[in-house]
């Protein structure tokens, strides 16, 4: 079938050169509508073709909505990291050299 000046080779997208001489290859033929909404539809993701899943490694990944609201200041969720007097002294000495992690 012929779309858009190029050939394609059953539904794989194989493109084959045009020959300039050929007169077969300067032949206007009108597109195939069925066949580039089947070429339009199988690009989709699978989320955008069926509406659950097909595979059982769909399913991971699904419903990728998170369970739980993202509130940044719930201390219970957010475990950052935080910097007093001790943990600064002990960065330090680590950064120098010290090595008495294992005390």
């Amino acid at each position: 079938r012929r779309v858009s000046g190029k050939h394609l080779i059953s539904l794989g997208v194989h493109t084959i050169t045009r020959k300039p001489m050929s007169w077969h290859d300067n032949l206007e033929e009108p597109e195939d509508a069925r066949f580039l909404n089947l070429l339009h539809h199988a690009a989709l993701g699978p989320r955008k073709k069926y509406p659950e899943t097909q595979t059982e490694s769909q399913e991971i990944g699904w419903d990728s909505e998170p369970l739980v609201s993202p509130e940044r200041g719930d201390r219970r969720l957010n475990h950052f990291r935080v910097y007093n007097d001790i943990t600064l002294y002990k960065a330090k000495m680590w950064s120098l050299g010290e090595d008495d992690r294992h005390k």
